[in-house]
């Protein structure tokens, strides 16, 4: 599938949702992927993308950003509290706050430098032990906490248990989104975006349906 086919498919859930047309955003997943492969998608006109871990964007996205304007780079993936200052420095988005230690270094981080990257909170909505993640009866407290420290939270991302039926999932995190007054949700990859999209999802996040397999490192 191309880019192009995937964003038809976002417009078409958009209308079928009652939705305004463009205005969930699509995040092209790139992580693993090479330069190349990701200048195809930028020289056809895309700016949204998604990378896992901070080092390998370090790899990638600074000359990318010299070369192409308007780039916005998602952290979609764990961040270690000793990185922060590096993600900091180059991601826009950061969607993996997942815990009190994370949220009060980029609270100092914000408070020293004038200025913070958009934030969400990933909420581990299956409750699974191996997985990061804010629970979901920990969620309005956390939130509480981090507008204490000054920190504007933008939104909740969520990656559903990959056996359950993601739309359970999408429901709670929409109810949690609405419950504490925040903008936006980001849920959905290639194989369910279509369905987060009915459920109210600002920001899907897509990686093989317009980049193919992933590629593993040997």
């Amino acid at each position: 599938m191309q880019i192009g086919q995937v964003k038809t498919l976002i417009n078409k859930s958009e209308l079928m949702a009652k939705r305004e047309i463009n205005s969930v955003d699509l995040i092209a997943v790139s992580k693993t992927q090479s330069n190349e492969k990701i200048e195809h998608i930028l020289k056809e006109g895309h700016r949204s993308f998604g990378e896992n871990r901070v080092q390998e964007a370090y790899g990638k996205w600074p000359i990318l950003k010299k070369h192409y304007n308007g780039i916005e780079l998602h952290l979609i993936g764990p961040l270690q509290t000793n990185k922060t200052r590096q993600a900091f420095d180059l991601f826009d988005v950061i969607q993996t706050v997942d815990r009190m230690k994370l949220a009060k270094s980029l609270a100092n981080l914000g408070q020293e430098k004038g200025f913070c990257p958009s934030l969400f909170i990933q909420v581990n909505t299956g409750e699974e032990p191996q997985k990061a993640g804010v629970l979901p009866k920990e969620l309005d407290a956390f939130v509480k906490e981090c507008r204490n420290m000054d920190l504007s939270i933008e939104g909740l991302m969520c990656i559903p248990p990959i056996d359950d039926e993601p739309s359970l999932h999408f429901g709670l995190l929409k109810k949690m989104q609405v419950r504490n007054s925040l903008k936006s949700l980001s849920m959905g990859m290639s194989a369910d975006f279509e369905t987060a999209i009915m459920f109210g999802a600002t920001h899907v996040r897509v990686g093989s349906a317009i980049f193919g397999a992933r590629q593993t490192k040997t």
